[in-house]
């Protein structure tokens, strides 16, 4: 989290070449939150909101608030508000989630987190969230791990060489801030369960199709992304573990580039064509972890 907080991240680049969230995901949440009794729609915040990518989405609410511990995400959600005619709608304020201050107790009736919840102290959100959650009242957190290139399975064993192998040098594995990176890879299942009596119900849900079979119950993936060869290096750029790999070895040269490179070079000879041109489309895919929980 802390690449997000520095002067030199780019949060305009980060929002138009990160992934977005599917409308089933919210379609799911918000039916989990529909079938809770006394479930109400007046309140919702998003935490560790970012770019407000989850926040726009939260408009069956009446007052939605996007929150987010770095100045520069804020200011980036609170343009993005604008520019959509919707910043009377949505408020942003800069804090960290464990932290609720300005939130009375029992007034909020959804709480959603989009790829942070990893950062997260859990000791204290759990006590934090059934605080200012009314009875009914959801809380839905939800991370995706490293993407995968859904029509060349062939190359997953190279992609999780560049992001999780313990080489220095050919691979950003070891820059990603710990223990969060290692929290999301394994999805979400080191976040604790909602405590009781707080919370009456805690489920957990694997988007992750067939490539992790250990998961219980995996679901068929649903966050899918097609761009070009171009713009999956765009997503490439965004990582933050690369922008730690480049300040720790700047005579390195391009690592991501490199990597993009031999991304075409494989998938060219796995099909026995020519190497991809970056205009080309390619898709990808990311399995994801959904946790839900119901306040008592």
């Amino acid at each position: 989290m802390a690449t997000f907080a520095k002067t030199t991240f780019d949060a305009a680049r980060y929002a138009s070449a990160r992934p977005t969230y599917p409308r089933q995901l919210f379609d799911f949440v918000f039916q989990n939150h529909e079938s809770a009794p006394g479930a109400r729609w007046d309140t919702a915040i998003d935490l560790g909101c970012g770019t407000g990518q989850a926040t726009v989405e939260l408009m069956p609410f009446k007052n939605i608030t996007g929150v987010d511990p770095s100045a520069g995400m804020i200011e980036k959600a609170t343009q993005g508000m604008q520019e959509l005619g919707l910043a009377d709608r949505v408020r942003f304020v800069q804090s960290a989630a464990e932290s609720l201050a300005f939130v009375q107790d029992g007034s909020v009736d959804l709480i959603v987190s989009a790829q942070a919840a990893h950062w997260f102290d859990w000791t204290k959100l759990w006590p934090e969230a059934g605080r200012v959650l009314r009875s009914g009242g959801t809380l839905a957190v939800w991370g995706y791990s490293e993407f995968r290139l859904t029509h060349y399975p062939s190359v997953t064993p190279l992609i999780q060489a560049y992001s999780q192998s313990a080489d220095t040098l050919t691979s950003i594995g070891p820059y990603w801030q710990q223990p969060g990176r290692s929290i999301l890879d394994n999805h979400l299942q080191a976040i604790p369960d909602a405590p009781h009596p707080t919370f009456s119900a805690c489920e957990r849900v694997y988007f992750t199709g067939g490539h992790h079979p250990g998961l219980p119950e995996p679901q068929q993936v649903i966050m899918r992304k097609t761009t070009t060869w171009t713009g999956l290096m765009d997503y490439l750029r965004t990582c933050s573990a690369l922008h730690t790999f480049h300040e720790r070895n700047p005579e390195d040269g391009d690592i991501a580039l490199r990597f993009w490179r031999r991304l075409k070079e494989e998938v060219a000879a796995g099909e026995g064509r020519a190497v991809p041109g970056d205009e080309e489309e390619v898709e990808a895919e990311w399995p994801m972890a959904l946790i839900l929980a119901t306040r008592a």
